[in-house]
């Protein structure tokens, strides 16, 4: 009997992870865990300020650091208290080299993921039902609704606001990591997608 306890322990948190596997954030912690012990095939493209590409680069494995800086403040009885922060320079290790970036635009896309280029879409016109049109609700829904993914479009814009590239999904789902500095991360569809030091839009798709 203990040992059927002591199973049944074991297997429902894989039972549950098996079953929310269309969650938006599950899957992004998934590709974490991926990448931290296989690493994922990544196309790294850098944009100057006005949305020109001046390196693209690929690896079968690729990962992205943040490098921290050592800070000095002061407490109320004006003791030195020694910090860090997040510098704006990231590390991107492909296959074992480096690269030190800084400043640059850089979009890290994941193998399998293709940008779809189509920015005639200047205008967005709504005419939402009357639950989802009050701005309290709305937001809230909206929250939970990007946790586990839903249909949008992301437009990817230079720093000067010249438009790059653009992608679509039916389940996509976004975050700010903790460890990197000017870093957004998006799952579309379930393949990850890093901007880096750039603008952006992440449209609704009943938007358009």
């Amino acid at each position: 009997m203990r040992k059927q306890k002591r199973r049944m322990l074991v297997l429902l948190p894989v039972f549950l992870l098996v079953l929310l596997t269309g969650c938006g954030k599950l899957g992004s912690i998934v590709n974490d865990i991926h990448g931290s012990l296989i690493g994922n095939n990544y196309t790294v493209y850098t944009y100057d300020n006005y949305g020109n590409q001046t390196l693209k680069t690929s690896g079968k494995k690729i990962s992205i650091t943040g490098n921290k800086i050592e800070t000095t403040s002061y407490d109320s009885d004006g003791r030195t208290v020694t910090g860090y922060d997040l510098s704006s320079v990231i590390t991107i290790t492909i296959d074992g080299k480096e690269i030190e970036s800084c400043g640059d635009t850089c979009v890290f896309v994941q193998k399998g993921l293709e940008p779809e280029v189509d920015f005639s879409l200047d205008e967005i016109n709504s005419s939402g039902s009357r639950i989802t049109g009050n701005v309290a609700i709305a937001r809230v829904l909206n929250k939970y609704k990007n946790d586990f993914g839903k249909s949008r479009i992301v437009v990817i814009k230079s720093q000067m606001g010249q438009p790059i590239a653009a992608f679509s999904g039916d389940n996509v789902y976004w975050e700010i990591p903790d460890d990197l500095p000017k870093m957004t991360k998006l799952m579309v569809d379930g393949k990850a997608l890093y901007i880096h030091r750039a603008n952006y839009q992440i449209i609704d798709k009943d938007l358009l």
